[in-house]
């Protein structure tokens, strides 16, 4: 018998049986900006994963846009792609600017 549309949604809902904890939005700013700090003065990449059943939600986006506005606050960051970052490291590597 399959498991109803209810029981499968509130399986979907349920933070606290996973590998991570729940982490209250408020208690997250101060990991990123940690996080993001750590690269930034390693000269790193800083690469926030954003699943958008996580993110979208309003309280996730306010602290999100506290996380930008500290990140932007720097001045020198660079906001890229995968692909760009991708294309950055390989022009690097190969000593000769070309990307096959």
């Amino acid at each position: 018998m399959a498991p109803s549309a209810s029981r499968t949604w509130e399986a979907a809902l349920d933070r606290h049986s996973g590998v991570r904890p729940y982490t209250p939005p408020r208690e997250l700013i101060p990991l990123w900006r940690d996080e993001f700090d750590a690269a930034h003065s390693e000269g790193g990449l800083f690469q926030l994963t954003m699943h958008p059943h996580i993110i979208g939600h309003r309280s996730r986006i306010v602290v999100l846009e506290e996380l930008l506005d500290h990140i932007s606050a720097r001045g020198d960051v660079w906001y890229a792609t995968h692909a760009q970052v991708a294309r950055y490291v390989w022009q690097k590597a190969s000593g000769n600017g070309t990307i096959p």
